[in-house]
């Protein structure tokens, strides 16, 4: 099978690999779509993210969908030919965490294109079975690997609490973000506030759904008085103008990667009893994230603005800084 692989920084090659066979319990999946995240993009500049670092070869995409090609021991051989999302993980299922219902939280955890597991810029994969997740005919494989993105939009939601009538403030209208705007209004928030410094971005958030959107330097953003703040950008002047903006008994939820280290307004947190938490990946989120996009509660087909071959997998990975870009996906199959 081909795979287009990270070889050292900024540099991706083509190459050919033995098919994988799913062992018992998993299956094999022909790769359709393949999302680019932030997180591929990354690795394939600066070769590391935190501790992870690229010191060997790396197959990198996480956000990926395609058709059952075979099943391992165990498996209903009735799901060949099954079209599905793939949730990224391979959690230890003994793992207290894990037990616990919290297996994104596993300390064993193999997740896809994270050093030194292989991702999805490939033909196949293998997957646990229950982490191959059926999709909607009606359901793009663009959509169906983009599941991945909403899914940390649902896990961000959740943490906050929202609910019908919530008030939101939302920093940053990157892709995350702009999933968890849509995300937010479906679980029935009744404003969503985006704060952005920049202004195409600010656009896009309207069109997904942002009730108002600010530039962080022109606005008072603490001022703003939301039940729950969810941070993806990372920003430090973000994460504290945005703990500022929560009143009383409000949830702040940490998504975006920034530095390793910031100042917090730890009066404000305990004045107003503030909860802070944050969001590592996600758990338990793909049967909502199918429920979401079959029903049109969220539209990611939209958030498509480029696509790529597999052998285009390094023009893919630079996509982000094309103006208007929101989502990259590489298309590994054509037709169903």
């Amino acid at each position: 099978m081909r795979a287009n692989v990270l070889v050292e920084t900024g540099k991706m090659q083509m190459v050919e690999r033995p098919r994988p066979s799913p062992k018992a319990g998993e299956v094999l999946v022909r790769i359709h779509a393949v999302g680019v995240c932030g997180s591929d993009a990354h690795y394939f500049r600066e070769g590391r993210i935190g501790p992870y670092v690229v010191n060997a070869p790396l197959v990198l995409g996480h956000e990926a969908s395609g058709r059952i090609a075979a099943v391992g021991v165990g498996v209903d051989p009735g799901r060949i030919g099954q079209r599905v999302s793939i949730e990224p993980q391979k959690p230890d299922p003994t793992s207290p965490e894990s037990k616990a219902g919290r297996y994104n939280l596993c300390p064993h955890m193999e997740f896809f294109a994270t050093p030194p597991i292989d991702g999805a810029l490939t033909d196949y994969v293998t997957i646990g079975a229950d982490f191959a997740h059926p999709i909607a005919d009606s359901v793009s494989y663009e959509a169906a690997a983009l599941f991945e993105p909403l899914s940390v939009g649902i896990a961000s939601a959740q943490k906050a609490g929202i609910t019908a009538g919530s008030r939101v403030l939302i920093a940053g209208a990157g892709p995350v973000g702009i999933v968890t705007t849509q995300v937010a209004k479906a679980f029935g928030a009744t404003e969503v506030i985006v704060s952005d410094i920049d202004a195409a971005r600010r656009d896009v958030a309207l069109k997904f759904g942002a009730t108002t959107v600010v530039d962080p330097r022109e606005s008072d953003v603490r001022s703003l008085a939301v039940d729950a703040f969810i941070d993806a950008s990372g920003a430090t002047a973000a994460v504290i103008d945005g703990i500022h903006a929560v009143r009383p008994a409000g949830t702040v939820v940490l998504v975006g990667m920034g530095a390793d280290e910031i100042p917090l307004p730890v009066p404000i947190i305990q004045n107003r009893e503030l909860v802070l938490t944050g969001v590592f990946r996600y758990a338990n989120t793909w049967p909502i994230a199918a429920a979401l996009v079959a029903g049109g509660r969220v539209d990611l087909d939209s958030m498509v603005t480029a696509r790529f071959s597999l052998e285009q997998s390094q023009e893919a990975l630079v996509a982000d800084r094309i103006p208007g870009s929101i989502k990259a996906v590489v298309i590994v199959a054509e037709g169903d």
